[in-house]
């Protein structure tokens, strides 16, 4: 695999300069354009809401189309936020306001390739492109509402990041930017799902997007949105507001997964289900007491780490439950 050098002017104050940037694949830095390793993570959420839905595996044509329809349109989506974002990233860069984040999810991989100049911005609209048009033909042969759904998932996904300055509802776009994967999930299983239960999948993971993900994000952004004057919810609100709007989120996002449970067709026993809901309190609520305890930007991280791991802790539940 060629391999390319980089050659930065300043130091870099992001955490990829610890994992020696200077020499990567062109392949890892559209891989890192992508939040591939946050993107693997985020593909088991549709995968355990078909799972859930038809209490059973999809037929195998449905599983393969699937998960290469998942994977592209979750490529395409988080790229497109990094080309949106690209001057506002680079401004943050260029003014040294990254920080080490080591222990950060989303800085798993360099973080934010095309504003750091490692990447031609032509060369990552291509890598969007390219895999929107495959997320779109997967989506067609599941079920053409997919097609609707992704392309409104491409359109929140751009209002959000347009919002940043503009006011803190956007984290209210995040949520229905996540569940829209969820969503299509179920109509490429169901062609016409139960509007009720679609509205209980959809709050479940919209408050889990909300509180364990965007919200602890924006969080260990915090100082730069600061700076920038950044319209989020820690800045508008502060951290004992946020704290509680975090945990707020997260309860109902386990009491709604509660309802799921009891409603959809899984056939979890009395054990799968205590073991699912035994994993929203290990993996969001206790992390958000610590936050609300701590209110420091190591536990905000700490809690977006274990959120992320949420769905496929979940999906591993049940496919061990459907496979028994």
């Amino acid at each position: 695999m060629a391999l390319i050098r980089i050659q930065s002017k300043e130091p870099m104050t992001d955490s990829s300069s610890h994992r020696q940037v200077g020499e990567l694949s062109r392949l890892e830095l559209f891989l890192a354009l992508s939040r591939t390793p946050h993107a693997l993570l985020d593909m088991t959420t549709p995968c355990l809401a078909a799972l859930l839905w038809l209490g059973a595996f999809p037929p195998l044509k449905v599983v393969l189309v699937g998960l290469l329809t998942v994977f592209a349109g979750y490529s395409a989506v988080y790229a497109l936020n990094d080309l949106i974002d690209y001057r506002s990233d680079k401004k943050k860069m260029d003014e040294g306001l990254f920080q080490d984040t080591d222990d950060y999810l989303d800085g798993a991989m360099v973080r934010h390739p095309v504003a750091q100049g490692l990447l031609k911005f032509r060369e990552g609209l291509g890598w969007t492109l390219g895999w929107s048009l495959v997320a779109v033909v997967g989506a067609f042969i599941l079920n053409p509402a997919c097609v609707m759904i992704f392309i409104g998932g491409c359109l929140l996904e751009a209002v959000y990041c347009l919002m940043w300055r503009l006011s803190w509802t956007r984290t209210i776009v995040s949520g229905g930017v996540k569940t829209s994967g969820a969503i299509a999930a179920v109509y490429a299983v169901d062609p016409e799902p139960s509007f009720g239960l679609l509205l209980i999948l959809f709050l479940w993971l919209f408050f889990w997007e909300i509180g364990g993900q965007n919200i602890p994000n924006d969080w260990e952004d915090l100082e730069r949105d600061k700076h920038f004057r950044a319209k989020t919810v820690p800045v508008r609100f502060g951290p004992e507001i946020s704290s509680l709007l975090v945990m707020g989120c997260l309860v109902t996002a386990l009491i709604m997964n509660a309802v799921l449970l009891w409603t959809a067709p899984f056939p979890g026993q009395w054990p799968s289900v205590m073991t699912i809901l035994m994993v929203g309190i290990y993996l969001l609520i206790l992390p958000a007491y610590q936050l609300y305890q701590s209110k420091d930007r190591p536990k905000a991280i700490n809690l977006f780490n274990k959120a992320s791991y949420y769905p496929p802790a979940l999906f591993l539940v049940v496919a061990i439950r459907y496979l028994l």
